[in-house]
């Protein structure tokens, strides 16, 4: 969890007056050790840092492990589990109707990959204005280890045998479908997840975050990808990632080439410093090669993958009137009688 600086005895607080134990919520009834809960803590940390006001955020889930954890979090906000590979069409639905709150979503690779592909996509497609986690371990540890859509190719699990088919490469899908902002990273590297998280929440539009996350029960062999000796061992970070809020003063000073800055549409920005890489974060077919290339040579890539700040969000290209639909009187969303009847009458 994050930690504090006291003064006068007393814990520190943000910039709206609250400790990062108010972002907190129940306590993990996860394996002890487990990734999501590294994540879990990196999402405390991130809004108690960007001081975002509980009761404007809403945490959505599905079903798996994953979709247990945003009980974890933030335990002064709205929150809904849907079911199961359900989440984007139900926060689609949230957030056309008030789309003045942050919806994050937490799903898994079995949630997402493989019965929630379809609603996945569509979501991206419409660029609904939310943070999307993946906590990706390639396997439902939920029901004792059956392989996920994101399995390895020959991976052997003790009671699913051996998995023969590909796996799906969940920013590779994002990106298919034209995702605003697509990145990976890994549950152990918790600076990178914290900086990722902060920009996907002050991003306006769909933020793909595909977080390999072990599941220290049925999957952390050393041989798979998605375990912590495989993450520790082979993770290659495309650049040193800093979120810097709006409200702080930018200083930036830099050798040309060596780092790079992405402006976000309310002011904030993210700096990206380049490490071993020569790599645009905005140039979308890059991002595609940079993961395939990735797959057939096994690195395991992390980072800030692609961001595109010029896409409408779903809100913006439906015209929705500046009142958020939940505060408009019921006069004002329902038809007059006659409306009605006109209307009708237009499809005689």
């Amino acid at each position: 969890m994050t930690t504090e600086t006291k003064t006068n005895g007393k814990p520190s607080v943000n910039r709206i007056g609250l400790t990062s134990q108010d972002y907190r919520a129940g306590e993990t009834t996860l394996c002890q050790g487990c990734g999501h809960n590294s994540i879990t803590s990196q999402i405390i940390a991130a809004a108690y840092e960007l001081s975002l006001a509980p009761h404007q955020v809403i945490k959505m889930s599905g079903i798996g492990c994953s979709s247990k954890t945003p009980a974890y979090f933030l335990g002064r906000s709205h929150g809904f589990n849907t079911l199961h590979g359900r989440m984007p069409s139900v926060t689609t639905g949230a957030i056309l109707a008030n789309r003045t709150l942050l919806a994050i979503g937490v799903s898994g690779d079995g949630d997402t990959g493989s019965i929630g592909l379809g609603q996945f996509k569509h979501m991206i497609r419409r660029n609904v204005p939310m943070v999307y986690i993946v906590e990706n371990n390639g396997v439902y540890g939920l029901t004792k280890g059956q392989f996920s859509a994101t399995a390895d190719v020959g991976q052997t699990l003790k009671y699913a045998g051996t998995n023969v088919l590909p796996p799906i490469d969940i920013c590779i899908e994002a990106l298919a479908a034209d995702c605003s902002f697509v990145a990976r990273s890994f549950a152990g590297d918790a600076r990178q997840v914290r900086e990722l998280l902060k920009a996907a929440m002050s991003f306006n539009g769909t933020a793909v975050l595909d977080i390999i996350s072990p599941c220290v029960t049925f999957n952390n062999h050393h041989d798979s990808t998605k375990s912590y000796d495989y993450g520790k061992a082979h993770e290659e970070r495309l650049q040193d990632i800093q979120f810097i809020p709006r409200f702080e003063e930018v200083q930036v000073e830099y050798e040309e080439g060596a780092e790079r800055v992405v402006q976000l549409h309310d002011g904030p920005i993210i700096k990206l410093r380049k490490l071993d890489r020569d790599y645009d974060p905005t140039n979308k077919w890059h991002a595609i090669e940079l993961l395939e290339k990735a797959r057939q040579n096994h690195e395991f890539i992390t980072g800030l993958l692609y961001i595109n700040t010029e896409r409408q969000t779903l809100p913006e290209t439906m015209h929705l009137p500046g009142t958020p639909l939940a505060y408009l009187p019921a006069e004002q969303l329902r038809p007059s009688r006659e409306r009605f009847a006109q209307g009708m009458a237009e499809f005689m």
